[in-house]
């Protein structure tokens, strides 16, 4: 049986499948990264609020929380919170709850934060514990830095305020 095509066009053809096929599939891993919001901008993040909470009877440890603004068209992760006023390393925390209504505290490695939103910190999600080198007291600042996987970090002074209420 013989090839209807001329051995040129089958040579040409052949070179040219390859190539083609690249491409292809360049393209779509190329649409499937910018899905996931790895594409755009870079992010470009703000820390609107912040407050660290007063420590409450003998416990050692309080929150920080933070409001962070991503306007970018990058997703960044928040990855640890630092500062001089501690007796230890600041840490990412996801709070829980189990079936019986306890509440407890997990690690979190990191936190993410969404292109075009941001991170709201809250007592009932993500906040940041921390263990107070002495005591603070209600209205004094202290210095935490934040420390992201692709922006620049972030220092800034904090507010000291009672469990429930936000710094002015």
């Amino acid at each position: 049986m013989s090839n209807p095509l001329p051995a040129w066009l089958r040579t040409s053809l052949t070179a040219v499948v390859g190539p083609v096929l690249a491409c292809g599939l360049a393209l779509a891993g190329l649409g499937a990264w910018t899905t996931q919001g790895n594409a755009g901008s870079p992010p470009r993040l703000t820390v609107t609020e912040s407050s660290v909470y007063i420590r409450f009877g003998e416990t050692p440890e309080t929150a920080a929380f933070f409001t962070i603004t991503n306007t970018g068209g990058s997703a960044d992760r928040l990855l640890s919170v630092t500062s001089p006023s501690v007796a230890m390393q600041p840490e990412l925390s996801l709070h829980r709850m189990t079936d019986s209504g306890a509440a407890y505290r997990q690690p979190a490695a990191s936190a993410r934060i969404p292109a075009h939103e941001g991170l709201t910190m809250s007592p009932h999600g993500i906040d940041v514990t921390v263990r107070p080198e002495g005591d603070w007291h209600e209205g004094e600042r202290i210095l935490f830095t934040l420390r992201f996987e692709r922006s620049k970090p972030i220092s800034l002074l904090v507010t000291v305020v009672r469990p429930g209420r936000k710094a002015d």
